[in-house]
């Protein structure tokens, strides 16, 4: 086994059960599928091919779970922030619809991989509800579930009344509900997806930081401080990640996302009386505002939210006391409540807010761009790449390929990303005309 590799301090870090670090990379090795990355799509993609029977061998550069995949809110949702159905098919034909497809799957996808293996990730498949904010926001509500309900998943349209009893709260509007949506812990996840990978024959090498690929004749050679493996085929799947442990691994893909810093936190846990009044269904929750309200239960009853703040001034207790006023605001019975944990990792956010697909080279793959959706399409994007890698024909793929469009003077979009917020601050106070 590996030595120890120190996890960010967050409430994951303290619950998630204990996971023993694997060995890194030592020499060289060979194998059919590498993949790159210990995160929900590296994961996934690591599980579906040792179940489609070829041998596999994952590179994570410290521990599983370690990056975004381990550090984010843990909710389920089966939709992307602002990359609509129509537009996909517009975009990419057939694949985008084969796209959409695979997004209105995602947290069904999540789930039943959760069951298959009975993974301890304290997961909830309690649904997913986005509340819309303003009244005119319940017109952006309406017109999402009308496409998706035309590509057949379970979109519904609550109103206001329908909404206070979800909510239990009068603060929003209406909204659209989606049940196959709910909320998991993610490092439990990524460390349970682990374990069956582990249990499928896959050979996962951590405290691996990959600083090279490169196509050498009929094989991909990957190299690490400590080994080199050469394998048929490569799946990247580092995201937000992958310019922050080796700067030069991927840098037209790395270049292509800026890693914005989001915050989570948890509040002590709930009164049982409170439980039964706020969101008593317990569904996980993201408002329509681009300066986000999100919240949802974990397992001990605490309230896990986030937000973010402009500036670099104090910010992890700026934005404590935010989310803090945030739920006081909504549900006044809850008072200010005292954040217990607080911690951040880096999301993949791009200009448009769609997700790419990229292609590698013969039977290599990557995709990125999150966009703050990672959990859920992550893990189905695994699968995808999984498929694509073992004999399965692009187009019958949810993978419109695109070539990557690195963000000229990306050192400085990187710096100046945190200064969006203040834009998405005035467009919340817009009534939109739809």
């Amino acid at each position: 086994m590996g030595e120890a590799v120190e996890f960010p301090k967050s409430l994951w870090a303290a619950t998630a059960p204990e996971r023993a670090v694997t060995a890194p990379l030592k020499g060289t090795e060979e194998t059919d599928v590498a993949v790159i990355g210990a995160g929900f799509t590296g994961l996934s993609a690591a599980i579906e091919a040792a179940k489609r029977g070829h041998a596999v061998t994952l590179l994570e550069g410290k521990a599983a779970g370690w990056g975004a995949s381990g550090r984010n809110n843990g909710q389920v949702i089966p939709i992307l922030t602002s990359a609509e159905p129509d537009v996909w098919v517009s975009r990419y034909g057939e694949a985008g619809r084969r796209m959409v497809n695979l997004i209105g799957n995602s947290g069904d996808v999540l789930f039943n991989l959760v069951r298959e293996f009975d993974m301890q990730a304290e997961a909830e498949q309690a649904g997913w509800f986005q509340p819309a904010h303003t009244p005119g926001r319940v017109k952006l509500s309406q017109k999402r579930v009308d496409a998706w309900q035309r590509f057949g998943f379970p979109a519904e349209l609550k109103d206001a009344s329908e909404t206070a009893e979800i909510l239990g709260t009068d603060f929003w509007y209406g909204g659209m509900y989606n049940r196959t949506g709910g909320h998991v812990n993610p490092l439990a996840l990524a460390r349970e997806m682990a374990r069956a990978a582990e249990g499928l024959g896959v050979v996962i090498h951590e405290q691996s930081p990959v600083q090279s690929f490169v196509r050498e004749g009929a094989q991909w050679v990957i190299r690490t401080p400590g080994g080199t493996l050469k394998a048929r085929a490569l799946i990247l799947a580092t995201n937000a990640y992958t310019g922050e442990l080796a700067p030069k691994l991927a840098p037209r893909i790395a270049h292509s996302i800026v890693p914005v810093l989001s915050w989570q936190m948890a509040t002590q846990p709930v009164s049982d009386n409170l439980r039964a009044k706020i969101l008593p269904g317990r569904q996980a929750v993201s408002d329509t505002r681009g300066d986000l309200r999100f919240f949802r239960y974990d397992a001990r009853n605490r309230l896990i939210t986030g937000g973010a703040v402009m500036g670099n001034f104090n910010v992890a207790n700026r934005v404590r006391q935010k989310a803090a006023r945030n739920l006081a605001e909504a549900f006044p019975d809850l008072g200010l409540p005292e954040m217990t944990h607080v911690w951040s990792g880096f999301i993949g956010m791009n200009w448009d807010r769609f997700p790419r697909v990229h292609k590698l080279g013969p039977d290599g793959w990557a995709w990125i761009g999150c966009n703050g959706r990672g959990v859920a399409l992550g893990t189905s994007l695994g699968r995808e790449l999984a498929r694509a890698v073992t004999g399965v024909a692009e187009q019958e793929l949810a993978l419109p390929v695109t070539e990557p469009h690195p963000f000229p003077l990306h050192g400085i979009v990187r710096r100046v990303a945190p200064t969006y917020l203040a834009w998405l601050k005035r467009q919340d106070h817009k009534e939109l005309n739809l």
